[in-house]
């Protein structure tokens, strides 16, 4: 089974392409910094993970999301291999995001920013 639940903050705003065709399919890309458990050095340390939502997700995520907000993700992790120009083999992994939770409240809007 692969299955990930993450919680964590984005690292920079999310970017959203659109496939082409007649029924374009909005892409969004993202990464999230998720803390570990445990302080090193009595500092608090992270892993970023790349992350990536396709149709609805990825409009939610792309409207509603921006640097430094809070989001809780339910994915799979996605390896991906290929070769380079270079004939040089690489890889990445990405979690492909399936479902999208708001873990922060609104923030109020003030009609003198309006």
């Amino acid at each position: 089974m692969n299955r990930v639940i993450l919680i964590g903050r984005l690292t920079k705003d999310p970017e959203t392409r659109y496939t082409q065709g007649e029924d374009p399919v909005a892409i969004t890309r993202f990464s999230i910094a998720v803390n570990r458990k445990f302080k090193k050095d009595g500092e608090q340390t992270a892993d970023f993970l790349n992350c990536v939502a396709f149709g609805k997700v990825a409009d939610i995520i792309s409207k509603y999301f921006n640097k430094g907000k809070l989001i809780g993700i339910v994915g799979n992790i996605k390896v991906n291999n290929w070769t380079d120009n270079n004939d040089q083999k690489r890889t990445s992994t990405e979690i492909q995001v399936e479902e999208v939770e708001f873990l922060e409240k609104k923030e109020e809007i003030n009609e003198e920013s309006i």
